[in-house]
């Protein structure tokens, strides 16, 4: 049984609760908090020097960081895909997913926004701006590749769900949690609404994991 080390509000994690449930994968969850500092200890450091989350333990190996996580889950059980077929198509997909996972995540992920209030002494509306700032600047190339493409379907390429929509939903939920305006983007938002129809989605979400209740 595979064990996921997570945390319900991380996009990160969130991205590997989809694509294990879209794998159809069994797997263990043990809650690492983050707004208690348990990804900085000693222990959960032993298992990720980097001290972040997700790390997904498969046969006594650790894997770390989402997108290498998805790759793996994609060449060690290829049914269902999480790539289309051919080179053009998994390039398209691969960025769309790395806008999300590689240019807005990295900037407005915990880590920024503790340095932000922490040693720069940011306000809650300098943090908030920021965020915004970031998100817009993602969704404004997301959206025209996604409007503008015949590739994109009911998701992102197509009418499987796949690597694009499994990074773009975790940024869409807390994007809607910082209060960004998504009226700019309506193909996100279609896709969005798609997504969370599908069991694997709704089922990773973070409001239906074990800890959510417990944690402001």
């Amino acid at each position: 049984m595979m064990k996921l080390y997570g945390y319900f509000r991380s996009s990160a994690a969130f991205r590997v609760r989809i694509a294990l449930n879209l794998k159809g994968l069994e797997y263990d969850t043990e809650l690492v908090n983050l707004s208690t500092g348990d990804h900085l200890s000693d222990d959960f450091r032993r298992i990720n020097p980097q001290g972040r989350v997700p790390a997904l333990v498969v046969d006594g190996n650790v894997l770390l960081q989402s997108p290498a996580i998805m790759e793996y889950l994609e060449e060690t059980n290829p049914t269902p895909a999480l790539l289309p077929k051919g080179p053009e198509a998994r390039v398209r997909v691969r960025a769309i997913a790395n806008i999300v996972a590689c240019d807005i995540h990295p900037l407005n992920n915990l880590a920024i926004l503790n340095y932000l209030s922490g040693p720069l002494a940011a306000s809650d509306d300098q943090k908030t701006t920021w965020y915004r700032h970031w998100v817009a600047e993602g969704f404004n190339a997301v959206e025209p590749l996604l409007a503008g493409s015949s590739d994109t379907g009911k998701f992102c390429h197509g009418d499987i769900p796949g690597i694009a929509d499994i990074c773009l939903v975790p940024q869409v939920f807390n994007a809607q949690r910082f209060g960004c305006d998504l009226s700019a983007y309506p193909t996100i938002e279609r896709v969005f609404s798609a997504c969370m129809e599908h069991e694997a989605f709704d089922a990773a979400q973070p409001s239906k994991q074990p800890e959510a209740a417990n944690i402001a």
